[in-house]
């Protein structure tokens, strides 16, 4: 499709190209030409006269020789340039769609990877009712248990479109209106929604906040903050620490988020921002749950607010987030 949009738009910019070079090679020809007739008038007027005539002497046949030369060096000069535009036109087509191309291979990666998500919990939760329904004596404790493990796969394609639905929101240009607030007061409200998690698996949770504002969208940072701690103590041994700390450097807030859990492959550490990529070492972590999304929404998080992040990690020895905004 866009090797035929290129084709296409290519035509376009060289007939664009070719109308104004005709244009001006029409116009340039035509003040030649007129400089020419200028000239021819001149010598017949001081040949009428009487009047000496500088050399050469006038002669039709060289005045119309000069014209045929004029008119086969335009003609010469705009076959070359367009041809240097067809290539130029072709480059610049490729580099007009290329953001396009770029933008529809995004959505249909989405779209596939969505689906492919989806369709997971949906298979289980119909096979789950074919089988019920298979059941020539139903009773009530499997009715039980079958609407208790449909819940479950629904709650997970909740989670998954809720999550699904966020990414989106923050691939817009625009997200929430920006405020200024108190650094402190979202990494309390985060550690908050955290606590019983950790706790679930004794696992204390350390700050370190000084009095720093902060203008952005204050429930997205609050978001990602939760995202960061999550991951730090879903993926931590149980009786550990997570820290969370932040500092002001040069103009810039740092916060760094770490455990001393499983770790991160190497190989695994350029696409661990990659929507749907789970590592191995979180596939094969009890209990881990998950579809790979968080950090994807944790750096679109970053990206609308200017900042970046950044992983430090080794297998066994526990991972670092960094995430750095302008104050």
């Amino acid at each position: 499709m866009f090797k035929s949009a290129r084709i296409q738009l290519t035509l376009w910019y060289l007939l664009i190209i070719t109308v104004i070079v005709a244009i001006f090679s029409s116009a340039i020809y035509s003040f030649l030409s007129l400089e020419i007739e200028r000239f021819e008038h001149s010598q017949r007027l001081q040949l009428y006269r009487g009047l000496p005539v500088p050399v050469p002497v006038f002669d039709p046949q060289l005045l119309e020789e000069t014209r045929r030369r004029v008119q086969l060096r335009i003609v010469l000069v705009d076959l070359g340039v367009i041809a240097l535009s067809g290539g130029l036109a072709g480059f610049l087509a490729g580099r007009t769609l290329a953001p396009i191309k770029v933008m529809l291979d995004e959505q249909n990666r989405f779209i596939s990877d969505a689906s492919h998500e989806l369709r997971t919990p949906l298979t289980a939760l119909k096979s789950s009712l074919e089988v019920y329904l298979r059941d020539k004596k139903p009773t009530l404790a499997s009715a039980r248990e079958l609407i208790s493990g449909s819940l479950s796969d629904v709650n997970r394609m909740q989670y998954l479109s809720d999550s699904l639905l966020k990414l989106i929101q923050y691939q817009k240009p625009k997200g929430q209106p920006l405020s200024v607030f108190p650094l402190p007061e979202i990494i309390a409200a985060s550690v908050r929604k955290v606590q019983p998690q950790a706790d679930s698996r004794t696992i204390a949770i350390r700050t370190d906040a000084p009095d720093i504002k902060l203008r952005g969208d204050k429930y997205s940072l609050e978001e990602l903050l939760i995202i960061l701690l999550d991951n730090a103590v879903k993926y931590s041994p149980p009786d550990s620490t997570v820290t969370l700390l932040s500092k002001k450097i040069d103009g810039h807030v740092e916060i760094k988020v770490s455990d001393s859990g499983i770790g991160i492959n190497p190989k695994d550490l350029p696409h661990i921002f990659d929507r749907f990529y789970r590592a191995d070492s979180a596939r094969t972590q009890s209990g881990s749950g998950g579809y790979g999304l968080g950090l994807s929404i944790a750096k679109k998080i970053v990206d609308h607010h200017q900042g970046t992040i950044t992983v430090r990690s080794k297998p066994k020895s526990g991972t670092t987030f960094t995430v750095t905004f302008h104050l």
